[in-house]
């Protein structure tokens, strides 16, 4: 991967509102914000027995953060659905948790204003262990209702298969 833009002409980054989520192979709908994803590696600190002033430092665990999922309630039941394969009350002794297939993989992208791909990940081993089927509910207020899960996970990679794309250019503008 060059560490030099592709695109020279490009100075300014990408913006954080155009972004598709995926997972069991298809798009979610609505999902209107997504977590950050972050990752943290904790610090083993060391020091030998002859040199008592000094300490090292080495990498140890590394930990990846759980995100969060925003969208728009809706009739559609992908949030409350995964959430229900983690736990499913009242399902009975044996089958509150759907063991085999409570994981997901998840696909993220980016998109640039022109709406060309720019950026992907893929986040592995998510489970929900938050779910918030509905907010608070006022009669006073004046907004969307949100419904929202937290995803924990295993790990994140960027996918470098996802490649600066040419940017588009208008050949004509009408007056």
């Amino acid at each position: 991967m060059p560490s030099f833009p592709v695109n020279p002409k490009r100075l300014d980054p990408y913006k954080n509102f155009k972004f598709r989520v995926k997972w069991d192979g298809k798009y979610v709908a609505g999902v209107s914000k997504v977590g950050s994803l972050k990752r943290s590696t904790e610090v083993v600190e060391h020091r030998e027995g002859g040199d008592p002033s000094t300490s090292h430092k080495s990498p140890g665990r590394t930990k990846y953060e759980a995100i969060t999922f925003e969208r728009g309630l809706t009739q559609d039941l992908n949030f409350h659905d995964w959430a229900g394969l983690v736990w499913n009350y009242g399902a009975g002794l044996g089958s509150e948790v759907s063991l085999a297939n409570f994981r997901k993989d998840i696909y993220l992208e980016v998109y640039n204003e022109a709406g060309q791909l720019v950026i992907a990940y893929r986040i592995y081993r998510c489970w929900v262990s938050e779910y918030q089927a509905l907010p608070d509910l006022d009669a006073n207020a004046n907004a969307i209702a949100i419904e929202h899960i937290k995803l924990e996970n295993e790990g994140w990679e960027r996918d470098t298969s996802v490649t600066e794309p040419a940017e588009p250019t208008l050949t004509s503008v009408a007056t």
